[in-house]
């Protein structure tokens, strides 16, 4: 798989600095229609109170950066449609139809339902079923972008759908986006997230797959008239098998996660700027210099074992 992000020098605080990134030559070099056509990948959401499902917000985010392209350029430029694999039948007002309609809601006219030939899979979300799906699907559309959510808020919610679709498809994948700023000459420039606050620039060739990160723009409202207006529109991916790489996977009872470290979430500028520039907390660390591996190695365990990453 490609990546775009191993070269990239990282802006200072909020403010973003030009860096050019050019896609591996394993990329297939296509020259971008006058129309750009953008696919959004939307997945199921479930509301942490109540349960019930809803459009997932991040996904709903990365709608919403198409939407934003979409307005920023001349009209006719960038046409956006959203995606939904699902291996089982979404019947007209059951709880899926409602929570999908909540993306109609954004601006769409129609939502696009993928599925396979024949539902053997029913009933099943897991993402080494439905990413099959998915995968044949772009094959034979060729779009020119892909945009979905890090990871999704029902099923297994593993994060792994976009590496499958760039590994499947050869394109690189970009993480952690949270504003598109324009599409042109077949290069996608875009701002990603970085730690402390931080934002660096990415220009990436085209094709691509991206993922926007959980500060990007919330989405807007969802209207209920342009729900109902618009329609779930079902095709067929095609015979879809298993290859080797859904094949290679092993499901296992899930264990406890270890204690994971301290780590700053900003989401407004005023808390970027402020993890950005706040000097790190000393005080209680040890600074080893000129000693062996292995006294290393020992007070680097220690320090796991303080902080509970390592029982």
């Amino acid at each position: 798989m490609n990546s775009v992000k191993q070269s990239i020098v990282p802006a200072q605080a909020t403010v973003p600095t030009q860096a050019t990134v050019p896609a591996q030559a394993t990329v297939p070099a296509r020259a971008v229609a006058s129309s750009l056509r953008v696919v959004s990948l939307v997945s199921l959401g479930q509301h942490p109170v109540s349960g019930r499902l809803r459009r997932a917000e991040q996904d709903a985010r990365a709608l919403e950066l198409c939407l934003t392209l979409s307005r920023q350029q001349p009209e006719g430029q960038v046409s956006v449609s959203a995606w939904h694999a699902s291996g089982s039948e979404i019947t007209s007002g059951s709880e899926q139809d409602l929570a999908l309609r909540g993306y109609l809601g954004m601006g769409l006219e129609a939502l696009t339902l993928v599925t396979p030939d024949t539902l053997q899979v029913a009933a099943s979300e897991r993402v080494v079923d439905v990413w099959p799906l998915l995968a044949a699907r772009l094959r034979e559309d060729a779009p020119h972008l892909v945009v979905c959510g890090g990871q999704s808020e029902t099923g297994e919610g593993s994060g792994l759908l976009p590496h499958l679709l760039a590994e499947s498809l050869g394109w690189p994948l970009v993480e952690g986006l949270v504003e598109i700023e324009s599409c042109d000459d077949g290069h996608l420039t875009a701002l990603q997230a970085l730690p402390r606050g931080q934002r660096r620039r990415l220009r990436v060739k085209l094709p691509a797959l991206i993922s926007v990160d959980s500060a990007a723009p919330a989405a807007r409202q969802s209207s209920f008239g342009q729900a109902r207006r618009g329609s779930l529109m079902a095709v067929a991916s095609g015979a879809v098998a298993h290859d080797e790489v859904t094949e290679a996977f092993a499901i296992t009872p899930a264990r406890k996660r270890p204690k994971r470290l301290k780590r700053i979430k900003a989401t407004s500028a005023r808390d970027r700027f402020k993890a950005a520039a706040a000097k790190a907390e000393g005080g209680a660390g040890k600074r080893l210099e000129g000693v062996s591996a292995e006294e290393g190695a020992t007070e680097i365990l220690k320090l796991l074992r303080e902080e509970g990453v390592v029982r």
